[in-house]
């Protein structure tokens, strides 16, 4: 009896690590028209915010830097403009080509 139920268990668990593993491949590899993409965080992408979403995505982005008031200005501006925020709190700019292009008038980066 003991032994069933182990593999019982054991069964269960193999299939449900495969179900898992299904269910990650196919949510950040997916085809369109035959070509394959990688799945990116909502509102990572140029144009994937509505302009209401901004404030929240600024305030998570600039929620590590001792600079506050510049980079929820920066952050909203950029925004508002290119309609997405990188992920995270630095970095990853290239997930935003309009965010990560926009320099200020010294060529150095405009968006935090």
């Amino acid at each position: 009896m003991a032994t069933r139920l182990l593999f019982v268990c054991l069964t269960l668990l193999l299939l449900l690590g495969l179900l898992w593993e299904s269910q990650g491949a196919s949510s950040s590899v997916g085809t369109d028209n035959g070509q394959s993409h990688v799945a990116f965080p909502y509102g990572s992408r140029q144009g994937s915010l509505q302009p209401a979403e901004c404030s929240p995505r600024c305030t998570s982005r600039c929620s590590a830097t001792a600079y506050q008031k510049p980079c929820l200005f920066y952050c909203n501006k950029c925004c508002a403009k290119c309609l997405c925020v990188p992920p995270g709190t630095y970095g990853n700019k290239q997930m935003c080509p309009c965010y990560n292009n926009w320099k200020t008038k010294r060529g150095g980066p405009k968006c935090p």
